[in-house]
């Protein structure tokens, strides 16, 4: 899939999550084999957060991230969670458990674009995104924000699926991601074509290599990745 400006890339991604946000979390577990919940709690023990601190997750969705850090962290100031998908951010309150609505309080949401943060230059002790990063119009610029953002000696983490490696894995796993996945998500939420963009983005995104580079070269220090899921999962991280 091919899109003739970065304003059209970003409208098509902001409608596609508006449309498939009830069935998001549902169509995860089963793709994945309810393998990104671990995922996500990788991302947050990556964050190294501390009692007392605060974190922004960026493209929270319907807050994952967000209510992982809770459960690991419990004694923190305050979790943020930002997304422009407005249904995404109403799914993310729809269905809250007892320990999440006792961290209520110190939970927020708001509206925004990952490209222009609203919030001033070294708020965040961490700031997390999962499967953002090859969404976005233009990856330097969403990790120079989320790096504006970070306190110095905070951690930026981000956790994405790459391009695929030339492997005997990776290419089942882009038979699956290609072929299984967009008939699956467009039995599961009605929109096949959400789940047949889902797999172009990987193909069309950078390798884990790459990505390192790119976070090096826009601020960030010991920046390091590992693989997850047979090299078809990446997490990257890196200090301010």
């Amino acid at each position: 899939m091919t899109f003739e400006s970065a304003p059209d890339k970003r409208q098509y991604v902001q409608a596609m999550f508006d449309r498939i946000a009830p069935r998001y979390d549902l169509m995860n577990r089963l793709m994945t084999g309810g393998q990104d919940t671990h995922w996500r709690k990788h991302l947050v023990r990556e964050a190294e957060l501390q009692a007392g601190g605060n974190l922004l997750d960026v493209a929270t969705g319907t807050g994952d991230v967000a209510f992982a850090a809770i459960r690991q962290q419990p004694e923190l100031s305050m979790i943020v969670g930002i997304d422009f998908s407005l249904p995404m951010l109403r799914a993310s309150q729809d269905d809250v458990s007892h320990d999440q609505a006792t961290f209520y309080g110190r939970l927020q949401w708001a509206a925004g674009d990952t490209m222009c943060l609203p919030f001033p230059n070294d708020t965040f002790d961490a700031v997390t995104s999962a499967f953002l990063i090859r969404n976005v119009t233009d990856v330097a610029a969403t990790l120079s924000e989320q790096r504006r953002v970070t306190r110095p000696g905070g951690r930026v983490v981000a956790l994405d699926v790459p391009r695929p490696p030339d492997t005997i894995w990776g290419r089942l796993f882009r038979f699956y991601f290609h072929q299984v996945v967009p008939r699956l998500g467009g039995l599961i939420s009605g929109h096949r074509d959400a789940y047949a963009y889902l797999p172009q983005s990987a193909d069309a995104f950078l390798r884990p290599d790459q990505l390192a580079s790119v976070m090096e070269a826009t601020g960030r220090r010991q920046v390091r990745y590992r693989m997850l899921m047979a090299g078809t999962v990446a997490l990257h991280v890196g200090v301010k």
